[in-house]
């Protein structure tokens, strides 16, 4: 899954239409060249990519600047949705793309962001508790200093946790204008 196609997908739904200039811009304005490393190619890449696909089509064409806005079809708003929610409940996502979900957040009910986010926590619970069974079962002679990976990662996913659970109470306390509302 891409950080790059689930932006996109998001500001050309938010915007109705879009060209690849002004969902260049509107990144840029994010910071999104950092968190999510899109580049300037691989917005036209995509745009190109998803039209082929389906997910996208072509709205209208400005002949003197040769600029296309594109417009989500219905399989893009399928694709959307998908990527978007797959960003927030899988806790083993790269980074980008849950810093991707987390900008597009908003485009969710109130509710189904919740639950996907209580979905993450209780995936990583899990994944805690078979790291914590497993930390002590090295096997003969792994070196000492590799056993810090254990610690990484149980030290990540209870930062992960905690996360989640502030971001479900701040969502359940009514933070944040959401698609239902």
């Amino acid at each position: 899954m891409s950080a790059t196609r689930l932006l996109i997908l998001g500001l050309v739904r938010g915007l109705g239409t879009a060209h690849g200039y002004a969902i260049h811009n509107e990144l840029v304005s994010w910071g999104a060249g950092e968190w999510a490393n899109v580049k300037w190619g691989s917005i036209y890449h995509a745009l190109r990519q998803m039209e082929k696909e389906g997910k996208l089509r072509q709205a209208n064409t400005d002949e003197c600047t040769g600029r296309v806005d594109y417009a989500v079809t219905e399989a893009g708003e399928e694709e959307f949705q998908r990527l978007l929610r797959k960003s927030l409940r899988d806790r083993l996502s790269r980074p980008d793309l849950l810093c991707a979900g987390l900008a597009l957040m908003t485009s969710l009910p109130r509710g189904d962001a919740i639950a996907l986010l209580k979905e993450r926590v209780a995936e990583a619970e899990q994944q805690q508790a078979e790291l914590a069974a497993g930390a002590g079962q090295l096997p003969p002679g792994t070196p000492g200093h590799v056993a810090e990976l254990f610690g990484y990662w149980r030290t990540a996913g209870d930062n992960d946790i905690a996360w989640a659970r502030g971001l479900i109470d701040r969502l359940s306390s009514g933070a944040y204008t959401m698609a239902d509302e």
